[in-house]
């Protein structure tokens, strides 16, 4: 199969500097860059649990996604965010200052270097009863599935468990079965 997979709970935690919370670094691509600072990567996928309020950390250059995973939520922007309102994108130069609603949320974190190439970040509604087709095109396509589910591609099944990220780097179909809405992250290098 084509698809690599990483599911947060195999992730060991790493603490932040400030001492809020803690990250499980999913994914920083392409392979061989890590850590937030490091300015190798093109993307960053993780999952973070929120403890403590306090500011996020500035990314200058850098666009963020963030959506509520589990958890009573968090105030950003002047506005309650929780489970059920999906993607928040915003300028990771802003460094919003955040509230925790009623005790730790765990949240689901996108960052693009915007000078690394061109990134699509859609929810597709998926059903756990029908299988939906996946077209990965562009140089890297990834899945993260907030409540699991089964990826089928070249007679082969992945069983996901929630909390999982799957992606590839070919040009390659799939079929997709999930119980709620799948975020799918579609990456173009930029080329001359």
């Amino acid at each position: 199969m084509t698809w690599h997979c990483v599911q947060a709970d195999q992730v060991s935690p790493q603490r932040w500097r400030n001492g809020g919370g803690w990250t499980r670094e999913l994914l920083t691509w392409p392979a061989g860059a890590s850590g937030a600072s490091s300015g190798n990567w093109a993307l960053r996928i993780s999952v973070a649990d929120i403890e403590a309020d306090g500011p996020f950390s500035a990314f200058p250059g850098i666009a963020r996604w963030f959506a509520v995973l589990q958890g009573a939520g968090v105030r950003l922007f002047e506005r309650d965010w929780q489970r059920d309102d999906g993607l928040l994108a915003f300028d990771g130069a802003l460094a919003p200052d955040c509230r925790l609603l009623d005790g730790m949320t765990r949240d689901f974190n996108l960052m693009h270097r915007q000078d690394q190439g061109r990134i699509a970040v859609e929810t597709v509604q998926a059903n756990a009863a029908q299988r939906l087709r996946i077209d990965a095109s562009g140089d890297w396509c990834g899945l993260f599935l907030p409540e699991g589910g089964e990826l089928s591609a070249a007679g082969q099944s992945l069983s996901l468990a929630p909390l999982t990220l799957v992606w590839t780097q070919e040009q390659t179909s799939a079929q997709l079965r999930a119980p709620g809405p799948v975020w799918r992250m579609q990456w173009t290098k930029d080329r001359p």
